[in-house]
Protein backbone atom coordinates (compact mmCIF):
# COMPACT_ATOMS: atom_id res chain seq x y z
CA UNK A 1 0.00 0.00 0.00
CA UNK A 2 1.30 3.43 -0.95
CA UNK A 3 0.00 6.69 0.53
CA UNK A 4 0.43 10.13 -1.01
CA UNK A 5 0.18 12.86 1.62
CA UNK A 6 -0.69 16.23 0.10
CA UNK A 7 -0.07 19.45 2.02
CA UNK A 8 0.90 22.94 0.90
CA UNK A 9 4.15 22.87 2.91
CA UNK A 10 6.22 20.13 4.46
CA UNK A 11 7.13 21.62 7.86
CA UNK A 12 6.11 25.29 7.82
CA UNK A 13 3.04 25.87 9.98
CA UNK A 14 1.09 23.75 12.42
CA UNK A 15 -0.84 21.76 9.82
CA UNK A 16 2.34 21.03 7.89
CA UNK A 17 4.13 19.79 11.01
CA UNK A 18 1.17 17.54 11.82
CA UNK A 19 1.00 16.15 8.27
CA UNK A 20 4.75 15.55 8.20
CA UNK A 21 4.58 13.71 11.52
CA UNK A 22 1.95 11.37 10.11
CA UNK A 23 4.16 10.85 7.05
CA UNK A 24 7.08 9.95 9.33
CA UNK A 25 4.95 7.70 11.55
CA UNK A 26 3.69 5.74 8.53
CA UNK A 27 7.20 5.26 7.20
CA UNK A 28 8.39 4.02 10.59
CA UNK A 29 5.58 1.46 10.31
CA UNK A 30 6.96 0.47 6.87
CA UNK A 31 4.05 2.01 4.99
CA UNK A 32 5.23 3.45 1.67
CA UNK A 33 4.40 7.15 2.17
CA UNK A 34 5.37 10.04 -0.06
CA UNK A 35 4.60 13.69 0.67
CA UNK A 36 3.65 16.05 -2.16
CA UNK A 37 3.97 19.75 -1.35
CA UNK A 38 4.10 23.17 -2.99
CA UNK A 39 6.84 24.44 -0.65
CA UNK A 40 9.56 22.07 0.50
CA UNK A 41 11.82 23.35 3.27
CA UNK A 42 13.28 20.18 4.76
CA UNK A 43 15.87 17.95 3.11
CA UNK A 44 13.77 14.79 3.48
CA UNK A 45 14.10 12.86 0.21
CA UNK A 46 10.60 11.37 0.58
CA UNK A 47 9.11 14.84 0.10
CA UNK A 48 8.34 15.96 -3.44
CA UNK A 49 8.14 19.69 -4.09
CA UNK A 50 8.76 21.92 -7.09
CA UNK A 51 12.43 21.86 -8.07
CA UNK A 52 12.74 24.48 -10.77
CA UNK A 53 12.56 28.23 -10.24
CA UNK A 54 9.66 28.29 -12.71
CA UNK A 55 7.69 25.78 -10.64
CA UNK A 56 8.30 27.72 -7.44
CA UNK A 57 7.39 30.97 -9.18
CA UNK A 58 4.15 29.51 -10.51
CA UNK A 59 3.13 28.47 -7.01
CA UNK A 60 3.83 31.96 -5.71
CA UNK A 61 1.67 33.38 -8.51
CA UNK A 62 -1.12 30.89 -7.72
CA UNK A 63 -1.10 31.88 -4.06
CA UNK A 64 -1.36 35.58 -4.99
CA UNK A 65 -4.18 34.96 -7.47
CA UNK A 66 -6.09 32.87 -4.93
CA UNK A 67 -6.21 35.78 -2.48
CA UNK A 68 -7.48 38.39 -4.95
CA UNK A 69 -11.28 37.78 -4.87
CA UNK A 70 -11.61 38.32 -1.09
CA UNK A 71 -9.78 41.64 -1.33
CA UNK A 72 -12.86 43.11 -2.98
CA UNK A 73 -14.48 43.14 0.47
CA UNK A 74 -13.01 46.11 2.36
CA UNK A 75 -14.89 45.25 5.56
CA UNK A 76 -13.56 41.69 5.79
CA UNK A 77 -12.21 40.51 9.13
CA UNK A 78 -8.74 39.14 9.80
CA UNK A 79 -10.06 35.56 9.89
CA UNK A 80 -8.22 33.56 7.18
CA UNK A 81 -10.29 33.11 4.01
CA UNK A 82 -9.37 31.01 0.97
CA UNK A 83 -10.96 30.64 -2.46
CA UNK A 84 -9.18 27.66 -4.11
CA UNK A 85 -10.13 28.57 -7.68
CA UNK A 86 -6.56 27.93 -8.80
CA UNK A 87 -4.19 25.05 -8.12
CA UNK A 88 -0.75 23.78 -9.02
CA UNK A 89 -0.55 23.27 -12.79
CA UNK A 90 1.29 19.96 -12.38
CA UNK A 91 -0.58 18.57 -9.36
CA UNK A 92 -2.33 15.75 -11.21
CA UNK A 93 0.82 14.76 -13.05
CA UNK A 94 2.79 14.63 -9.80
CA UNK A 95 0.16 12.44 -8.14
CA UNK A 96 0.04 10.17 -11.19
CA UNK A 97 3.84 9.86 -11.19
CA UNK A 98 3.82 8.97 -7.48
CA UNK A 99 1.07 6.40 -8.16
CA UNK A 100 -0.33 6.10 -4.60
CA UNK A 101 -3.18 3.78 -3.68
CA UNK A 102 -4.67 6.52 -1.48
CA UNK A 103 -4.26 10.29 -1.58
CA UNK A 104 -4.40 11.84 1.89
CA UNK A 105 -5.16 15.57 1.76
CA UNK A 106 -4.28 17.87 4.63
CA UNK A 107 -4.03 21.71 4.43
CA UNK A 108 -4.19 22.38 0.68
CA UNK A 109 -4.80 26.15 0.44
CA UNK A 110 -2.52 28.94 -0.69
CA UNK A 111 -3.07 28.15 -4.36
CA UNK A 112 -1.87 24.54 -4.17
CA UNK A 113 -5.03 22.48 -4.79
CA UNK A 114 -8.05 23.91 -6.58
CA UNK A 115 -11.47 22.52 -5.74
CA UNK A 116 -11.97 21.65 -9.41
CA UNK A 117 -8.95 19.32 -9.26
CA UNK A 118 -10.33 17.01 -6.57
CA UNK A 119 -12.58 14.86 -8.83
CA UNK A 120 -9.67 14.46 -11.26
CA UNK A 121 -7.29 12.85 -8.76
CA UNK A 122 -8.87 9.45 -9.51
CA UNK A 123 -7.78 7.86 -6.25
CA UNK A 124 -9.62 7.23 -2.97
CA UNK A 125 -9.31 10.46 -0.98
CA UNK A 126 -8.80 10.93 2.75
CA UNK A 127 -9.04 14.53 3.95
CA UNK A 128 -7.70 15.46 7.38
CA UNK A 129 -9.28 18.71 8.54
CA UNK A 130 -6.90 21.12 10.26
CA UNK A 131 -9.56 23.83 10.32
CA UNK A 132 -13.12 24.37 9.03
CA UNK A 133 -12.32 25.54 5.49
CA UNK A 134 -13.22 22.30 3.68
CA UNK A 135 -16.91 22.61 4.58
CA UNK A 136 -17.42 26.41 4.61
CA UNK A 137 -17.73 29.06 1.93
CA UNK A 138 -14.12 30.13 2.44
CA UNK A 139 -13.48 30.94 6.10
CA UNK A 140 -11.02 28.75 7.99
CA UNK A 141 -12.74 29.34 11.34
CA UNK A 142 -16.18 30.67 12.17
CA UNK A 143 -14.81 33.14 14.71
CA UNK A 144 -17.97 35.21 14.31
CA UNK A 145 -20.12 32.25 15.41
CA UNK A 146 -21.69 31.75 11.97
CA UNK A 147 -23.41 28.38 11.35
CA UNK A 148 -24.32 28.97 7.71
CA UNK A 149 -22.18 25.99 6.65
CA UNK A 150 -24.93 23.73 7.99
CA UNK A 151 -27.17 24.87 5.09
CA UNK A 152 -25.32 27.07 2.59
CA UNK A 153 -23.13 30.12 2.91
CA UNK A 154 -23.84 33.76 2.07
CA UNK A 155 -23.98 37.10 3.90
CA UNK A 156 -20.55 36.12 5.18
CA UNK A 157 -19.58 37.89 8.43
CA UNK A 158 -15.90 37.18 7.73
CA UNK A 159 -16.19 39.13 4.47
CA UNK A 160 -18.34 41.80 6.13
CA UNK A 161 -20.95 41.02 3.47
CA UNK A 162 -24.70 41.60 3.61
CA UNK A 163 -25.29 40.08 0.17
CA UNK A 164 -26.80 36.61 -0.07
CA UNK A 165 -24.97 35.67 -3.28
CA UNK A 166 -21.59 36.92 -2.18
CA UNK A 167 -18.19 35.30 -2.65
CA UNK A 168 -18.81 32.80 0.17
CA UNK A 169 -21.99 31.52 -1.52
CA UNK A 170 -20.23 31.21 -4.87
CA UNK A 171 -17.38 29.25 -3.26
CA UNK A 172 -19.86 27.07 -1.39
CA UNK A 173 -21.81 26.33 -4.57
CA UNK A 174 -18.59 25.54 -6.42
CA UNK A 175 -17.48 23.16 -3.67
CA UNK A 176 -20.84 21.41 -3.76
CA UNK A 177 -20.60 20.99 -7.54
CA UNK A 178 -17.12 19.46 -7.48
CA UNK A 179 -17.45 17.56 -4.20
CA UNK A 180 -20.44 15.74 -5.68
CA UNK A 181 -18.15 14.43 -8.40
CA UNK A 182 -15.69 12.88 -5.93
CA UNK A 183 -16.62 9.23 -5.70
CA UNK A 184 -14.59 8.07 -2.72
CA UNK A 185 -13.91 10.58 0.06
CA UNK A 186 -13.39 9.92 3.77
CA UNK A 187 -13.22 12.94 6.06
CA UNK A 188 -11.01 12.92 9.16
CA UNK A 189 -11.72 15.33 11.99
CA UNK A 190 -8.48 15.54 13.96
CA UNK A 191 -10.49 16.38 17.08
CA UNK A 192 -13.91 15.19 18.19
CA UNK A 193 -15.08 18.80 17.94
CA UNK A 194 -14.07 19.22 14.29
CA UNK A 195 -15.39 15.79 13.35
CA UNK A 196 -18.76 16.80 14.84
CA UNK A 197 -18.71 20.13 12.98
CA UNK A 198 -17.91 18.40 9.69
CA UNK A 199 -20.72 15.90 10.29
CA UNK A 200 -23.27 18.72 10.61
CA UNK A 201 -22.12 20.48 7.43
CA UNK A 202 -24.16 20.34 4.26
CA UNK A 203 -21.10 19.84 2.06
CA UNK A 204 -20.12 16.59 3.79
CA UNK A 205 -23.65 15.20 4.19
CA UNK A 206 -23.58 11.47 3.50
CA UNK A 207 -19.79 11.25 3.64
CA UNK A 208 -18.02 9.05 6.18
CA UNK A 209 -16.51 11.27 8.89
CA UNK A 210 -14.13 9.73 11.42
CA UNK A 211 -12.14 11.12 14.32
CA UNK A 212 -8.42 10.31 14.26
CA UNK A 213 -5.68 12.47 15.79
CA UNK A 214 -2.28 13.67 14.69
CA UNK A 215 0.68 11.63 15.96
CA UNK A 216 3.76 12.78 17.82
CA UNK A 217 7.17 11.15 18.23
CA UNK A 218 7.46 10.54 21.96
CA UNK A 219 11.09 9.57 21.59
CA UNK A 220 11.79 13.18 20.58
CA UNK A 221 9.22 15.03 22.69
CA UNK A 222 10.06 13.69 26.14
CA UNK A 223 10.98 14.88 29.61
CA UNK A 224 14.57 16.04 30.13
CA UNK A 225 16.36 17.52 33.12
CA UNK A 226 14.57 20.78 33.94
CA UNK A 227 17.67 22.40 35.41
CA UNK A 228 19.58 21.86 32.17
CA UNK A 229 16.65 23.11 30.08
CA UNK A 230 16.42 26.30 32.15
CA UNK A 231 20.12 26.93 31.92
CA UNK A 232 19.80 26.85 28.13
CA UNK A 233 17.06 29.50 28.24
CA UNK A 234 18.62 31.61 30.98
CA UNK A 235 15.81 30.98 33.46
CA UNK A 236 16.26 30.74 37.21
CA UNK A 237 15.89 27.20 38.59
CA UNK A 238 13.61 28.61 41.31
CA UNK A 239 11.22 30.47 38.99
CA UNK A 240 7.60 29.47 38.42
CA UNK A 241 7.47 29.46 34.64
CA UNK A 242 4.34 29.83 32.53
CA UNK A 243 4.87 29.05 28.83
CA UNK A 244 2.72 30.27 25.96
CA UNK A 245 3.30 30.16 22.23
CA UNK A 246 2.06 29.72 18.69
CA UNK A 247 2.72 31.11 15.25
CA UNK A 248 2.07 34.87 15.49
CA UNK A 249 1.59 34.25 19.19
CA UNK A 250 0.89 37.81 20.31
CA UNK A 251 -0.72 39.18 17.12
CA UNK A 252 -3.24 36.46 16.19
CA UNK A 253 -6.29 37.21 18.33
CA UNK A 254 -7.51 33.62 17.95
CA UNK A 255 -4.51 32.47 20.02
CA UNK A 256 -5.76 34.48 23.02
CA UNK A 257 -2.65 36.25 24.26
CA UNK A 258 -4.86 39.07 25.53
CA UNK A 259 -6.85 36.54 27.58
CA UNK A 260 -3.64 35.12 29.02
CA UNK A 261 -2.38 38.57 30.00
CA UNK A 262 -5.69 39.30 31.71
CA UNK A 263 -5.58 35.95 33.54
CA UNK A 264 -2.01 36.49 34.71
CA UNK A 265 -3.07 39.71 36.43
CA UNK A 266 -5.09 37.48 38.77
CA UNK A 267 -2.29 34.97 39.46
CA UNK A 268 -0.57 35.44 42.78
CA UNK A 269 2.41 33.08 42.86
CA UNK A 270 5.91 34.17 43.99
CA UNK A 271 8.69 33.95 41.41
CA UNK A 272 6.37 33.98 38.39
CA UNK A 273 7.92 34.33 34.90
CA UNK A 274 6.33 34.15 31.43
CA UNK A 275 8.06 32.42 28.50
CA UNK A 276 6.60 33.33 25.08
CA UNK A 277 7.61 31.60 21.85
CA UNK A 278 6.40 32.47 18.37
CA UNK A 279 6.86 36.21 18.86
CA UNK A 280 9.76 38.56 19.50
CA UNK A 281 7.70 41.17 21.33
CA UNK A 282 4.19 41.90 22.47
CA UNK A 283 1.64 43.54 20.19
CA UNK A 284 0.78 47.14 20.99
CA UNK A 285 2.59 46.81 24.31
CA UNK A 286 0.13 44.18 25.53
CA UNK A 287 1.44 42.67 28.74
CA UNK A 288 4.38 45.07 29.03
CA UNK A 289 3.10 46.16 32.44
CA UNK A 290 2.97 42.66 33.93
CA UNK A 291 4.78 42.73 37.28
CA UNK A 292 7.22 39.93 36.48
CA UNK A 293 9.80 39.00 33.88
CA UNK A 294 8.62 38.09 30.36
CA UNK A 295 10.94 36.21 27.97
CA UNK A 296 10.26 36.41 24.21
CA UNK A 297 12.10 33.75 22.21
CA UNK A 298 10.93 34.64 18.69
CA UNK A 299 9.95 31.86 16.32
CA UNK A 300 11.35 28.40 17.00
CA UNK A 301 12.02 26.19 14.00
CA UNK A 302 13.33 22.93 15.42
CA UNK A 303 12.20 20.17 17.76
CA UNK A 304 15.19 20.45 20.09
CA UNK A 305 14.44 24.07 20.95
CA UNK A 306 10.78 23.27 21.57
CA UNK A 307 11.61 20.27 23.76
CA UNK A 308 13.95 22.32 25.95
CA UNK A 309 11.38 25.11 26.16
CA UNK A 310 8.53 22.86 27.25
CA UNK A 311 10.80 21.24 29.82
CA UNK A 312 11.72 24.69 31.16
CA UNK A 313 8.10 25.41 32.03
CA UNK A 314 6.02 24.45 35.04
CA UNK A 315 2.83 24.88 33.01
CA UNK A 316 1.91 25.47 29.38
CA UNK A 317 -1.10 27.74 28.83
CA UNK A 318 -3.13 27.54 25.62
CA UNK A 319 -5.78 30.30 25.90
CA UNK A 320 -7.04 30.02 22.30
CA UNK A 321 -10.50 31.21 21.37
CA UNK A 322 -10.72 28.36 18.85
CA UNK A 323 -8.49 25.32 18.63
CA UNK A 324 -8.63 22.04 16.74
CA UNK A 325 -6.01 19.57 18.00
CA UNK A 326 -3.24 21.82 19.27
CA UNK A 327 0.33 20.80 18.49
CA UNK A 328 1.46 22.88 21.46
CA UNK A 329 -0.75 20.97 23.88
CA UNK A 330 0.37 17.59 22.54
CA UNK A 331 4.04 18.56 22.54
CA UNK A 332 3.90 19.97 26.06
CA UNK A 333 2.12 16.93 27.50
CA UNK A 334 4.61 14.61 25.78
CA UNK A 335 7.37 16.48 27.63
CA UNK A 336 5.55 15.95 30.91
CA UNK A 337 4.47 19.58 31.28
CA UNK A 338 0.83 20.03 32.34
CA UNK A 339 -1.44 22.24 30.22
CA UNK A 340 -4.08 24.80 31.14
CA UNK A 341 -6.57 25.95 28.52
CA UNK A 342 -10.21 26.69 27.91
CA UNK A 343 -12.67 23.82 27.55
CA UNK A 344 -13.22 24.46 23.84
CA UNK A 345 -12.55 22.72 20.53
CA UNK A 346 -10.23 19.73 20.74
CA UNK A 347 -8.57 20.70 24.02
CA UNK A 348 -10.58 18.12 25.94
CA UNK A 349 -9.27 15.35 23.66
CA UNK A 350 -5.85 15.80 25.26
CA UNK A 351 -6.30 17.60 28.59
CA UNK A 352 -8.06 15.58 31.28
CA UNK A 353 -9.33 18.08 33.83
CA UNK A 354 -7.32 18.02 37.06
CA UNK A 355 -5.51 14.88 35.87
CA UNK A 356 -2.86 16.17 33.46
CA UNK A 357 -3.92 19.81 33.38
CA UNK A 358 -6.87 22.11 33.83
CA UNK A 359 -9.79 23.01 31.54
CA UNK A 360 -11.18 26.44 32.37
CA UNK A 361 -14.66 27.61 31.50
CA UNK A 362 -14.59 29.09 28.01
CA UNK A 363 -13.04 32.57 27.93
CA UNK A 364 -13.33 33.04 31.72
CA UNK A 365 -9.95 34.55 32.53
CA UNK A 366 -10.36 34.22 36.29
CA UNK A 367 -10.97 30.48 35.91
CA UNK A 368 -7.93 30.33 33.62
CA UNK A 369 -5.95 32.06 36.38
CA UNK A 370 -7.29 29.55 38.90
CA UNK A 371 -6.06 26.71 36.69
CA UNK A 372 -2.61 28.26 36.35
CA UNK A 373 -2.35 28.67 40.13
CA UNK A 374 -3.62 25.13 40.69
CA UNK A 375 -0.83 23.67 38.55
CA UNK A 376 1.88 25.98 39.90
CA UNK A 377 0.90 25.11 43.46
CA UNK A 378 1.32 21.41 42.78
CA UNK A 379 -2.05 20.37 41.37
CA UNK A 380 -2.62 18.08 44.33
CA UNK A 381 0.48 16.06 43.38
CA UNK A 382 2.83 17.75 40.96
CA UNK A 383 4.76 14.61 40.10
CA UNK A 384 1.57 12.64 39.38
CA UNK A 385 0.34 15.50 37.20
CA UNK A 386 3.51 15.42 35.08
CA UNK A 387 3.46 11.63 34.82
CA UNK A 388 -0.19 11.69 33.74
CA UNK A 389 0.64 14.25 31.07
CA UNK A 390 3.28 12.01 29.54
CA UNK A 391 1.22 8.81 29.89
CA UNK A 392 -1.76 10.35 28.09
CA UNK A 393 0.30 11.06 24.98
CA UNK A 394 2.11 7.71 25.04
CA UNK A 395 -1.21 5.92 25.25
CA UNK A 396 -3.17 7.86 22.61
CA UNK A 397 -0.90 9.91 20.32
CA UNK A 398 2.51 8.24 19.98
CA UNK A 399 3.70 7.34 16.47
CA UNK A 400 3.01 3.58 16.63
CA UNK A 401 -0.49 4.07 18.08
CA UNK A 402 -1.71 6.61 15.53
CA UNK A 403 0.06 5.05 12.53
CA UNK A 404 -1.74 1.79 13.25
CA UNK A 405 -5.10 3.61 13.32
CA UNK A 406 -4.49 5.29 9.97
CA UNK A 407 -3.23 2.08 8.39
CA UNK A 408 -6.44 0.38 9.46
CA UNK A 409 -8.48 3.24 7.99
CA UNK A 410 -6.64 3.03 4.66
CA UNK A 411 -7.20 -0.73 4.51
CA UNK A 412 -10.92 -0.26 5.23
CA UNK A 413 -11.18 2.33 2.46
CA UNK A 414 -9.41 0.13 -0.08
CA UNK A 415 -11.70 -2.76 0.84
CA UNK A 416 -14.81 -0.58 0.49
CA UNK A 417 -15.84 -0.74 4.16
CA UNK A 418 -16.01 3.01 4.84
CA UNK A 419 -18.14 3.72 1.75
CA UNK A 420 -20.58 0.99 2.73
CA UNK A 421 -20.81 2.42 6.25
CA UNK A 422 -21.55 5.90 4.86
CA UNK A 423 -24.35 4.53 2.66
CA UNK A 424 -25.93 2.71 5.61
Amino acid sequence: MKVGIVNTSDITGGAARAAYRLHQALRVRDVDSEMLVARAVSDDLSIRGPVSSIGKGLHYLSSRLDSLPSRRYPSRSRTPFSVARVGAHDLLQRISASNPDIVHLHWINGGFVGVHQLPLINRPLVWSLHDMWAFTGGCHYNNEGCRAFEQSCGRCPVLGSTTERDLSRRIWDRKRRFFDKVENLTVVGLSRWLADEASTSALFAGRPVVNLPNPIDCSVYRPIDRTVARELWGISPDAKVVAFGAMSATSDSRKGYDLLVEALRHVSVPGLELLVFGASASTSGMGDDLPFRVHYTGRLHDDVSLVTLYNSADVMVVPSRQENLSNAIMESLACGTPVVGFDIGGNGDMVDHRVNGYLAEAYETQDLAAGIEWVLNGGGNGRALREAAREKVLREFDYPVVAQQYTKLYEQILSGETRAAAVR
